[in-house]
């Protein structure tokens, strides 16, 4: 079985993140979604200032994941959830992004950066970890189901001027 390094984004390798993000998230959502759509979101949520803001946050960590030296995909945590009013605030964290460029899905790779979440979640104290999936993206929802996530609500995700909803996920670690 392979393994992957998974390793904490600096501030140095902003532009790294930034367009690591942008592919991944065109390879994941850019066949079912107009190009001004995606465009007006990468404009606005992966910009360097964007990504540049979230990851001076204390509230967020960033993590790369590599292959044999080859980056490979990255994680997004947030803590503590404020954004979803359902949860306990205290006791929640949210895995907002967890991506992995097209050529190295399927290889168990998605469920190691996963255990990093949870893993890293558990040392920072929390009990519950939420997510949020495109009520579209069937491949994602499958692998949380696998994983033992369990819906427990819905919200709007606006993708440039298309409202798109997201289904809400949530585990007890």
């Amino acid at each position: 079985m392979a393994f992957l390094e998974i390793i904490p984004v600096t501030l140095s390798e902003l532009n790294l993140l930034r367009n690591l993000s942008i592919n991944t998230f065109i390879e994941t959502f850019g066949a079912q979604n107009t190009e001004a759509n995606i465009q007006h979101y990468l404009a606005s949520q992966m910009s360097v200032t964007q990504l540049k803001k979230e990851l001076q946050s204390a509230n967020s960590d960033f993590y790369f994941a590599y292959f044999n030296d080859t980056l490979v995909g990255y994680l997004k945590l947030n803590y503590p959830l404020v954004k979803l009013e359902k949860t306990e605030k205290e006791k929640t964290f949210e895995i907002q992004r967890i991506y992995l460029l097209k050529a190295f899905q399927r290889r168990g790779f998605g469920k190691e950066l996963f255990e990093k979440a949870v893993t890293v979640g558990k040392s920072k104290g929390y009990k519950k970890l939420t997510l949020g999936v495109w009520e579209h993206n069937t491949p994602a929802l499958a692998f949380y189901k696998k994983l033992g996530l369990t819906i427990f609500d819905q919200h709007i995700f606006l993708l440039g001027s298309d409202p798109q909803t997201d289904l809400l996920l949530q585990l007890e670690i």
